[in-house]
């Protein structure tokens, strides 16, 4: 008779074993889906398996892969819409390949980015880093150099490593030729973190189209952080001048919304007296009154597809090759700019000079 763990122990891959009357090397490769296994020697084990409540010990298997089934993501912060996103596209890809994640936020500088990174060695199968301080040295310090890795928005360039980035340049001057179009001619723009490679490249956007398109204009920046507050305290500001803009187009969707609750504060009407634009599109800013006209960034594909790469690196690391690919974002048209303002309509004495 097989022996049954008692007790309250777990049952034993060897018990397992015993049950199905296999070899443990042919439980092992049941339980890890290998093609080699006859159906009713597969049969048995599965029986065993259900009979004794057998929960494959992820260490074990480990050994015997030389997997985890862990992937680690280091992002620069685990709050906001943004990265919830980000989290729940990564997350559908993992549930659906039945991986683990192990999640850290580094916010401060390099140094605090290098402790998360060591903490994951060892632990993880691969890693996306999305972070502003990531260069080639801090990871080759920090990591084994086989370990695969997918950088997310990095600064860096390195053809190691595969790189997905939003083109957050070339949708900050779609956005400002969109409220261009639109008859706005004074516009603002309420910046990101000074260290953030998105937020430099809206506003190197946001200038270069803004000299394309109204020569004769002067920008005006204003500083923030990616928070409501500080797109509040940019709002306060900007509503208290006396001739201020037409249009203020936000770094990001969060700090559009403080805009717009400091003009609300003010007496002022978006997009009646001001209009207000956004980048990102996350969920709250088609919930807004009026509607967020937003940038829009698919942020849940962005982290499905860096998983996606991440895997194909890691499941077949001599085939796969790194990748740089920019993801394009598209005006969202809402109604916190306003309706498209007419051309003016000549007189027939000047249609009538017209050649």
């Amino acid at each position: 008779m097989a022996r049954i763990a008692r007790g309250g122990s777990q049952a034993s891959i060897k018990d397992v074993a015993r049950k199905a009357r296999v070899s443990i090397a042919s439980v092992s490769r049941v339980m890890n889906d290998h093609d080699s296994v006859g159906a009713e020697t597969r049969e048995r084990v599965l029986a065993a398996v259900r009979s004794l409540h057998y929960v494959p010990h992820s260490g074990a298997r480990s050994l015997i892969t030389q997997r985890t089934n862990v992937v680690g993501v280091l992002l620069p912060d685990l709050h906001g819409e943004f990265f919830s996103e980000l989290i729940r596209g990564i997350d559908a890809v993992a549930r659906l390949r039945r991986l683990q994640l192990l999640l850290s936020s580094t916010h401060g500088d390099a140094a605090e980015l290098a402790v998360a990174i060591r903490t994951m060695r060892g632990r993880v199968d691969g890693l996306l880093v999305m972070s502003p301080h990531v260069d080639a040295a801090l990871l080759d310090k920090n990591l084994p150099s086989a370990l695969p890795i997918v950088l997310l928005n990095s600064p860096l360039e390195d053809a190691r490593h595969s790189t997905l980035t939003i083109d957050s340049y070339r949708g900050a001057r779609a956005m400002v030729s969109h409220l261009v179009g639109r008859g706005h001619r004074r516009i603002a723009h309420v910046a990101g973190p000074e260290l953030n490679l998105d937020a430099q490249e809206r506003l190197r956007g946001y200038r270069d189209e803004l000299a394309s398109s109204l020569p004769r204009v002067a920008p005006q920046v204003l500083p923030g952080n990616f928070s409501e507050k500080s797109g509040y305290l940019a709002g306060r500001l900007l509503a208290a001048q006396p001739d201020r803009p037409d249009a203020v187009f936000a770094a990001n969707d969060v700090i559009a919304v403080g805009c717009m609750v400091a003009f609300r504060e003010a007496g002022l009407r978006v997009p009646d007296d001001i209009a207000v634009a956004g980048f990102d599109d996350i969920p709250l800013a088609s919930l807004v009154s009026p509607a967020l006209t937003t940038v829009r960034v698919q942020i849940a594909d962005l982290g499905q597809s860096a998983l996606e790469q991440l895997l194909l690196s890691i499941e077949s690391p001599t085939r796969s090759r790194p990748v740089s690919r920019a993801l394009v974002p598209e005006v969202v048209v809402r109604e916190s700019c306003g309706v498209e303002k007419p051309p003016k309509r000549r007189s027939r004495r000047q249609a009538a000079r017209l050649p």
